[in-house]
């Protein structure tokens, strides 16, 4: 399965819904433009694909997905918008291009950033292809996800955590937050919006979730040090010089890849009930690991 021209018709999709979602008629043209420019700087769109994966692996239908894949996306933009900030990672690039405070100003993302996350449940709140009950749910479960028990705490405890020494156990718990948590909610929101889950199949959807949201940060690290500076997107070595806990840091390179290795290992066990029918999830599991930015 070629999962890099899946994964681009699946931002295809998820793109041409979030471009229908952001009005351009606007008492200031400014917001929606920037908000525009952080929505489509080419991310690779991971967490809108596991939504469309998983539901469509359960047999539901796209319409069911449109809005959830377009909230999560959102929320990451959102954060990726904040992140960025002088007062959180100050970082100049993102992917690349200039990060939104430095295209246009600092008062100017932080109110993309309350747009955007605004957004995503506005989508949700107002998909009449789902039920009442499935709608709040997903709310529930984004919400979660995305705050002071998910990614928001990560962030905080990684901010507070420059240049002290971290455990394995609490890096992983940062990371099980802050980037792991929309991650698994991707997936889990993916069975929710199908209507067709069971129990046994959630749980084996969490365990495969839970070892690819850390292994994208685990490969996030080696690429910071291993990484081509143009195709990742910014500096090389920017967490080492900021004295980030980092797993390289922790492990060593190599120990590092060895701990990748061994979540991917997980990540494919945990779909072994699913069969064929998982071999999407599989591929993108693979992709995870070996990507370069």
């Amino acid at each position: 399965m070629d999962i890099r021209s899946q994964l681009g018709v699946y931002q295809q999709t998820v793109d041409s819904f979030l471009n229908q979602c952001i009005d351009k008629d606007s008492i200031d043209p400014p917001l929606q433009e920037a908000m525009l420019y952080s929505l489509f700087n080419g991310g690779k769109r991971v967490r809108p694909a596991l939504i469309y994966i998983v539901n469509k692996m359960l047999g539901g239908t796209l319409e069911q997905a449109n809005s959830s894949a377009a909230a999560i996306e959102c929320i990451h933009s959102y954060s990726l918008v904040h992140d960025d900030l002088p007062a959180m990672d100050d970082d100049d690039l993102r992917r690349g291009k200039p990060t939104c405070h430095i295209a246009y100003d600092e008062p100017t993302a932080i109110l993309v950033g309350d747009a955007l996350q605004c957004l995503a449940f506005e989508l949700i709140a107002n998909d009449t292809n789902l039920n009442a009950d499935t709608r709040i749910h997903l709310i529930k479960m984004l919400s979660k996800a995305s705050g002071h028990q998910g990614m928001v705490v990560g962030q905080a405890f990684d901010l507070r955590n420059v240049g002290k020494p971290l455990t394995l156990e609490q890096l992983e718990a940062m990371h099980q937050h802050k980037t792991g948590a929309l991650l698994k909610c991707a997936v889990l929101m993916g069975a929710v919006v199908s209507g067709n889950v069971t129990d046994e199949q959630l749980e084996h959807l969490e365990l495969y979730a839970e070892a690819i949201g850390l292994a994208f940060q685990v490969q996030d690290d080696i690429l910071d040090i291993e990484g081509d500076a143009s195709v990742i997107g910014k500096p090389q070595g920017s967490d080492l010089e900021k004295d980030k806990p980092t797993y390289p840091a922790l492990l060593g390179l190599e120990g590092a890849k060895l701990k990748l290795q061994q979540l991917h290992e997980q990540a494919i066990a945990a779909l072994k009930s699913f069969g064929e029918s998982a071999d999407e999830l599989k591929a993108l599991a693979d992709f995870i690991v070996q990507r370069d930015h």
